[in-house]
């Protein structure tokens, strides 16, 4: 077995593709965008948030940013408002329409995702996760 970092970096990176393409068919099948779906799925569980915040939690540019709020405003499935306490900041909230949608649509991306992991134990899960934080880590001190 290739245990070099290199070698590594290469099983994630493909690890990665295909867990992203799963995701993909998954919110695909929900009949939106990963951009759309991001915002709302944001929104439900942050709660109404200034629209550069969504962007950078979901890591989405600024101009991408609003062409999904605006999408996603045309739908009504989100409302702006301005800020009560920063007359230049925009608010976006999820209608209720769109807490309906997403709520739906989260569930069942949710067991999308599940099938991923299912032939991990609970114990393996955890190994995973804490060696993945811990990989994580060592790539940002060695930046």
């Amino acid at each position: 077995m290739d245990l070099r970092g290199i070698h590594m970096w290469l099983v994630l990176w493909k690890a990665y593709n295909a867990c992203q393409t799963a995701a993909e068919k998954s919110i695909a099948s929900l009949g939106m965008c990963y951009s759309d779906f991001a915002v709302l799925e944001c929104l439900l569980h942050k709660g109404a948030l200034p629209i550069n915040a969504i962007g950078q939690k979901i890591s989405l540019t600024s101009g991408s940013i609003t062409t999904a709020i605006d999408r996603l405003e045309r739908r009504g499935l989100v409302v702006r408002q301005n800020s009560q306490t920063d007359r230049r900041a925009r608010i976006v909230e999820l209608t209720p329409e769109g807490r309906k949608l997403i709520r739906e649509a989260f569930r069942k991306h949710e067991r999308d995702m599940e099938t991923m992991v299912r032939s991990f134990t609970k114990d393996e899960r955890q190994v995973f996760l804490k060696l993945l934080k811990r990989f994580g880590k060592a790539a940002l001190k060695d930046q």
